[in-house]
């Protein structure tokens, strides 16, 4: 009983389920795989995974022989690694995962975080990927997790290493159990504002730390008092915090993501705050669907308008 209430809060599934802006290392403006060099791409985006892009060359703008190099070199030199990394964040923004994954597999020996944060995020999103079988799933969020961590002691620096440190250590609690993924919570969190210290214009860090302090902040007492039987000092947050978390995100990056303006509504539903409640609901309703997930985020927000 106590596993299945605290399923709700310690699930940080749905928050990390946004796309990565490949060039930034962060997670971007769109939900999974349909970011495109700055531009909408159809396509439709399910839970845990996502369809391809429609109608996208997976090479355009890039020869066929460039690529076939990269995928040949055993040593990567400074120009070598500016190549591999570009073909890869193009790879990356076209969601050709496979492919992604496979052209960063040769440099899972490298010492460089740019290389390992990127293969921790490419097995990452195979992972998630709708068709991905529970053995293999598994062992993909471990290897991800493992590529992630040898990011980060590469180069603590790096912002995007702890991001994806805190994404990865996220999804391994979903096979360890309650107790290790409330404990995670708090190395999560401490990554996450790492990241943010390390890049304050990244919108989705913001977010996703948002969504962590709002999904503690809502706990009723008598979830609190389960989670203290579990774990004797679970994590705690309010919605003030929270609402500072998703108000930055928007002001460094506004409209990036409909889930953002969506939470804004739901933060000052739960502070009392009808006006400014009404306000972003309303823009989490207008915003443009073009994936299942801001279609999901229209339909929440209706009902909660409804409500009001």
């Amino acid at each position: 009983m106590a596993g299945k209430v605290l399923m709700r809060f310690v699930n940080y599934r749905t928050l990390l389920e946004l796309t990565v802006d490949a060039k930034r290392g962060g997670i971007g403006r769109t939900s999974r795989f349909f970011w495109s060099r700055g531009r909408w791409t159809a396509g439709a985006l399910g839970s845990g995974g996502a369809a391809f892009l429609v109608g996208l060359p997976v090479l355009s703008g890039l020869s066929y022989q460039a690529f076939r190099k990269v995928q040949r070199s055993a040593v990567v030199c400074a120009l070598d690694k500016e190549e591999v990394l570009e073909q890869a964040d193009y790879l990356y923004s076209c969601a050709e995962t496979e492919k992604l994954y496979q052209l960063l597999l040769q440099y899972q020996d490298s010492e460089d975080a740019e290389f390992l944060w990127r293969l921790a995020r490419a097995s990452r999103d195979l992972s998630v990927l709708p068709g991905t079988d529970a053995g293999r799933k598994k062992q993909l969020t471990f290897e991800a997790f493992e590529y992630a961590k040898r990011a980060l002691e590469r180069d603590d620096k790096c912002f995007a290493a702890h991001k994806w440190y805190a994404i990865c250590l996220s999804d391994t609690g979903e096979f360890q159990g309650i107790k290790v993924k409330i404990g995670n919570s708090y190395i999560i969190r401490e990554h996450l504002e790492r990241s943010i210290e390390l890049n304050p214009k990244d919108a989705t860090s913001l977010h996703i730390l948002g969504y962590w302090c709002f999904a503690f902040a809502e706990l009723p007492w008598y979830q609190r008092k389960v989670a203290a039987v579990i774990f004797s000092k679970p994590p705690t947050s309010t919605f003030e915090e929270a609402l500072e978390f998703f108000l930055k995100a928007e002001e460094v990056d506004p409209n990036f993501y409909s889930k953002n303006l969506l939470m804004l509504g739901k933060t000052y539903m739960a502070m009392k705050d009808k006006e400014k409640a009404l306000l972003w609901l309303t823009k989490a309703k207008e915003y443009p669907a073009h994936t299942l997930e801001d279609k999901e985020v229209h339909k929440e927000a209706l009902e909660l308008l409804n409500q009001l």
